[in-house]
């Protein structure tokens, strides 16, 4: 199990037993790499721990577990938690600032405690085969199990169709689930129990004035970004030509005392090309910046890519993240980011001011049944062409109008409509969202908001929802695919807090996304910076599948071989490869993600042949 995490920890690894619990751990050596090798113990070994991650607060942690009487005998911020378990028991989480996911072994008590961060920044799974617990980071490691059961779970698949990724706990399997961002999984003998233990508590409360919010913002921003710095190996910064980037590399800048290292990476191809404004940041702030342009091999990459996830996965800027990282770890063993800004304040502005003013117009039609039908019949029937300009673009809003609001957010979400991922299947579509096998996991955190804003409604579901299960998942595999660390000021979780207490009148006032933050960078980053158009960091799948990687991807999908045939309607996927490349329609991401399923099944395959026979 731990040889299949080698990535993870390169470092060093190391083992404990007892007759009744097994723990293994890979090590990324970041603090006190002479003394903090894990499993490890407290002082009379009776309480062990396997972790990944950075605990920030772990020296005033450790300052107040002295004082109550814990003796340490390292530096680690490992340890740091070992005495806060004994200190508070499972509620040592709620004493813990950073990201993690760790494994306690209580030998007293025949315990064992999983615990995983607020935000979900570093992951966990668990399955429990024939009475056995298994707990991971990755599924590749409970794949090693003799007991493993890889029965697949297809009502999840049609989620995934939809959203391009997994939602959890759910997982590609039936019985491997993910332990949930800001949750504990207790496990008393054959009892399990499941804890949340943070959330956000306000919204909308905070009313002073924008330069006492830009002063707080920055001074927390400030605050995150020093946190994150402690290292005993090189630590540098990702930098896209976004604002968030661009911020934490400012602060980056003032806190270290010698010029951060900071990387990008480009692709020959206008609308996937940040280098230009990336630049600008790094020459301002006299930064030692490496830059790649890329262009992609995906006979080379697409398999290590597809092996990193376990699980399908169909955000295509894996690509980029993956190249980013790669560089990266040439020059540093530690990286921070910028993710999580658009979601706390309010970026998304495609899909958040549609959605403001759905909720404004909304009530003028739903005071009539009448009113709400025609809406949908006409929606249903309005021209979906690309050709259309945007303003005339009205099928999705017409159809949203006659939902209520927390479909409309499932509806607004998915890469691809339910009604045509339950196609892909050759089920019979039908285009009420609520039919959907993840309609309640997506919705429910929407609807348990007490914000009256849709948009913050909006981005507190993305924060349950989207960034634990899409950005977050893909930064951490590609990043440690490369045995790299990624850390996110971003989301520090008093940050967040801060984020959803300010209304959403203040985060975009009159639609204008991110306003707060852009205020921000206009005290700290070039000018010329702030004017350039924001361009996404993804890759160019829509011209690849209709060019240089169409037969490829007919040779591997459509043919007589292809495993996906197991899963999906390969002759509704040859209609739509045939209506890509003929220009006729963008079917880009149906096909990548039809690809990345495809991929998936045949390594998928390829384990269980390997197999050993108990595991039948």
């Amino acid at each position: 199990m731990t040889d299949r995490l080698y990535h993870r920890g390169p470092d060093g690894g190391g083992y404990f037993h007892a007759p009744w619990v097994a723990l293994g751990h890979r090590r990324l050596a970041i603090i006190d790499r002479a003394g903090g090798d894990q499993p490890m113990p407290n002082e009379d070994r009776a309480v062990w721990i396997v972790f990944n991650g950075e605990v920030y607060n772990h020296r005033e942690l450790r300052r107040d577990l002295e004082t109550r009487g814990h003796a340490f005998r390292t530096h680690s911020d490992t340890e740091a938690i070992v005495h806060a378990y004994e200190e508070y028991g499972d509620a040592c989480v709620e004493h813990l600032d950073g990201m993690f996911a760790f494994a306690i072994a209580d030998l007293r008590n025949r315990r064992v405690l999983l615990a995983r961060d607020r935000l979900g920044k570093k992951p966990l799974f668990h399955a429990t085969f024939n009475g056995v617990l298994h707990f991971a980071s990755e599924i590749k490691a409970i794949k090693a199990s003799p007991l493993w059961n890889g029965a697949r779970d297809l009502e999840s698949i049609e989620g995934y169709l939809s959203l391009g990724y997994f939602i959890a706990p759910s997982t590609a399997y039936r019985h491997v689930r993910k332990l949930e961002p800001a949750h504990t999984l207790a496990a008393d003998g054959a009892h399990l129990s499941i804890r949340q233990y943070w959330d956000v508590g306000a919204f909308d409360t905070d009313a002073r004035s924008e330069a006492a919010l830009l002063d707080e913002i920055d001074a927390r921003l400030a605050a995150a970004v020093s946190e994150r710095l402690e290292s005993e190996v090189p630590i540098g910064a990702f930098l896209s030509g976004g604002i968030d980037s661009g911020l934490v590399v400012s602060y980056m800048a003032e806190a270290l005392d010698s010029a951060p290292i900071t990387a990008s990476v480009g692709f020959n191809h206008a609308d996937h090309n940040e280098l230009e404004p990336a630049g600008l940041t790094a020459s301002h702030f006299a930064t030692r910046h490496t830059t790649e342009m890329v262009e992609p091999r995906l006979e080379d990459v697409l398999a290590p890519i597809v092996d990193a996830f376990d699980e399908p996965f169909a955000d295509a800027s894996a690509i980029p993240t993956y190249y980013v990282s790669k560089m990266a770890r040439r020059h540093v063993t530690v990286a921070l980011s910028g993710d999580g800004g658009d979601e706390a304040f309010g970026g998304y502005s495609w899909r958040y001011i549609p959605h403001a003013l759905e909720a404004k117009a909304r009530p003028l039609i739903h005071h009539g049944a009448a009113a709400r039908s025609a809406a949908a019949w006409l929606g249903e029937r309005w021209p979906r062409s690309a050709a259309l300009p945007r303003p005339l673009r009205l099928g999705n809003v017409l159809e949203n109008l006659a939902r209520d609001p927390a479909s409309a957010y499932y509806a607004d979400l998915c890469f691809l409509k339910p009604q045509d991922a339950r196609a892909l299947l050759g089920k019979a579509p039908t285009r009420a969202p609520e039919e959907s096998p993840v309609f309640e996991q997506v919705t429910r955190p929407y609807r348990e908001c007490p914000s009256r804003s849709a948009v913050q409604r909006a981005q507190y579901a993305d924060l349950k929802v989207y960034m634990p299960n899409d950005p977050l998942v893909k930064v951490d595999r590609m990043s440690m695919a490369h045995s790299l660390e990624i850390r996110c000021p971003l989301l520090d979780h008093r940050l967040i807090e801060l984020a959803f207490r300010i209304p959403t009148d203040r985060k975009m006032p009159n639609g204008r996304p991110k306003s707060l933050l852009r205020r921000l960078a206009e005290r700290r980053l070039p000018k010329k910076v702030l004017a350039l158009p924001k361009r996404g960091f993804t890759a160019p799948v829509s011209s690849w599948l209709a060019g240089p990687y169409a037969n490829q991807f007919r040779d591997e999908v459509l043919s007589a071989a292809s495993r996906a045939r197991d899963l999906v309607d390969v002759d509704r996927v040859a209609r739509l490869f045939d209506a890509h490349r003929a220009g006729r329609a963008d079917h880009a991401f149906a096909l990548w993600a039809v690809w990345m399923l495809e991929r998936w099944a045949r390594n998928d395959d390829r384990l269980v042949q390997r197999q050993p026979a108990a595991a039948a």
